[in-house]
């Protein structure tokens, strides 16, 4: 397990924002690989279920879920702004992903795949 309190809390402003980021993390043994990635990032990591993890930064609070198919579900609040930098980090430890950005209102706004 990948458990760090050392990033940072997600700053108050996007508090109150529907989850507005969603993507499949794809060919991944489980979630633990992923939530290092964000750890070596600099982000806070923590458990959220018996096989779960929530990761946060300033500007972003994201669960992923692993599933059966080798994937990892990824959803949660990013500043809308850093969605390149999501995916920046993504690319940087090789993973293969989709990513999807959506407004306040739920319409898909962006997709980066990778």
């Amino acid at each position: 397990m990948d458990i760090s309190d050392d990033g940072q809390s997600l700053d108050p402003q996007w508090l109150d924002v529907n989850n507005n980021v969603c993507g499949v993390v794809q060919g991944c043994r489980g979630a633990a690989p992923v939530a290092a990635a964000f750890v070596r990032a600099g982000w806070s990591s923590r458990s959220s279920s018996w096989h779960g993890y929530e990761v946060e930064t300033s500007w972003g609070q994201i669960e992923l879920d692993p599933i059966e198919t080798r994937e990892v579900l990824l959803n949660g609040v990013i500043a809308p702004q850093r969605l390149d930098d999501l995916a920046g980090l993504l690319s940087r430890c090789g993973l293969r992903f989709t990513l999807e950005l959506s407004d306040d209102s739920g319409a898909l706004v962006r997709e980066i795949r990778a």
